[in-house]
Parts: structure tokens; C-alpha cells; sequence
């Protein structure tokens, strides 16, 4: 079936403004956005920038703004979209070329969280033990991705560069929920700030765009908890 795409380009280097390409070919059953993606690289504009790695929703390299929705292309099947498939990039996030946005900063946001495991204490002579209801406190947060869909879909993150987004607050409650750490004051204290939990305004709309099903807005809930507990 005859399906058309329609993609936002961009190169800062020699264009002034963003404009759309517009493709049309027979998409099979089966077809994923990432493989159309592939299929016009190879067969129609070689020209095309997209970024992507794992191909099974895994990595979040692929994360982007398909039909007016936070999506992975190499998730989201061609047959299950109505009408022309619009791809553009994540939103509140510079663009590089294309479909490629700059990821620095949105990565460099999670330092201020401490985003791994830490021990004071000696490390035992096995493994660290950890109960099935103690695991299950992690859940789901462990299987965030850093996709950055969540992040790039939160009004707050458009009108504040320095907030610390809703990614960050996932990454950080997956420590200070984890039986296992003993620094969770650390990870406290890189969300406790004017940029940090207590800015976000409960739109919601990082939940929905989350493609991994976790919840970002309950971890925030649960950080501001902590901190207000920790308060006294």
C-alpha cells in the first residue's frame, strides 16, 4: 500500500528556516517508521539524517515526534498510523540536521543526580542481597531508556532550559528506591533546587510520552515525599 511521508528537514548549516520533504512508496505490512526511514536513505534521498542503533527498542536513539506523538520509529509499525506519516524531531531540543537533535545537555543533567549505585560500606564477600518485594520497588524505572521522549514533551523543559526534566527525576528515584544505596541523600540533593521536582507542574504529558510505560510524574511524587519527609 501506497503510503506517503512527510519529513521536517533542517540543516542550520545552509537552510534558514525548516521545511518538509514529501515521500510516497508501497510500505508492506510489517514496515516499521525506522525501516521507511531506512528505505529512503537507500532507495530516494541518501541525504536524509536520522540517529538509531539497537532497531528493538532498547537504546532510544530513535526517539521522535511521529503524527504529533512522542514515539520510537523502530517501534511503531507503519500500518498502525492514519493518513501521511509526519516525522519530526523531539521538540525543546536543538536540531543538528534533520531528524538528529543534540543530546548533550539532556545528558549532562543526569550527573547532578549521581545516576549509579553507591556503597559505604564494605562490599560483602558474595552478592548484595536484595528481597523480590525490594526489587519490585524499582520497577519501572529501571527499564527507563533515556530516550528522551519524556523530557522533550514537557511544557516546562520548552520554557526553561536549566529544569532539570522529568528523565532525571526517573533516573534518580530509581537509586533512591533501590535497597541496595546508601547515598540517597546525594541523589536527593541534586533534585532538591528551584530547577529541580518542585518546578514541574504536573501536566502529565511526560507519562504519555514515555514509550516504555513508566510513570515519571509518580517518581517526582515520590522524590518530593522524601524531601519533605527528610525536612522533618
Amino acid at each position: 500500500m501506497e503510503r506517503v511521508f512527510r519529513i521536517r528537514r533542517f540543516d542550520p548549516d545552509k537552510d534558514s528556516k525548516p521545511y518538509y520533504s514529501e515521500y510516497r512508496f508501497d510500505a508492506p505490512r510489517g514496515m516499521t517508521v525506522l525501516e521507511a526511514l531506512f528505505y529512503i536513505i537507500e532507495n530516494v534521498d541518501p541525504s536524509l539524517s536520522f540517529r538509531y542503533n539497537c532497531r528493538a527498542a532498547v537504546c532510544g536513539s530513535c526517539g521522535m515526534e511521529i503524527n504529533g506523538k512522542h514515539r520510537l520509529a523502530c517501534a511503531t509499525q507503519v500500518s498502525e498510523l492514519k493518513g501521511d506519516v509526519v516525522i519530526e524531531p523531539l521538540p525543546g531540543l536543538r536540531v543538528v540536521k534533520d531528524l538528529v537533535v543534540d543530546m548533550d545537555d539532556f545528558f549532562n543533567k543526569f550527573l547532578v543526580v549521581k545516576p549509579y549505585l553507591i556503597r559505604k560500606t564494605p562490599p560483602p564477600q558474595k552478592e548484595i542481597l536484595q528481597s523480590p518485594e525490594e526489587r519490585k520497588e524499582l520497577d519501572p524505572y529501571i527499564y527507563c531508556i533515556m530516550c528522551a521522549c519524556c523530557s522533550s514533551s514537557c511544557p516546562v523543559t520548552w520554557s526553561r532550559s536549566t529544569y532539570l526534566t522529568p528523565s532525571v527525576f526517573v533516573k534518580a528515584w530509581r537509586f533512591v528506591a533501590d535497597s541496595r544505596d546508601e547515598a540517597k541523600e546525594e541523589h536527593l540533593a541534586g533534585v532538591n533546587s528551584e530547577d529541580g521536582v518542585w518546578r514541574c507542574h504536573t501536566a502529565f504529558r511526560c507519562v504519555e510520552a514515555c514509550p516504555k510505560d513508566i510513570n515519571p510524574t509518580s517518581a517526582i511524587v515520590n522524590l518530593r515525599r522524601k524531601l519533605a519527609f527528610s525536612r522533618g
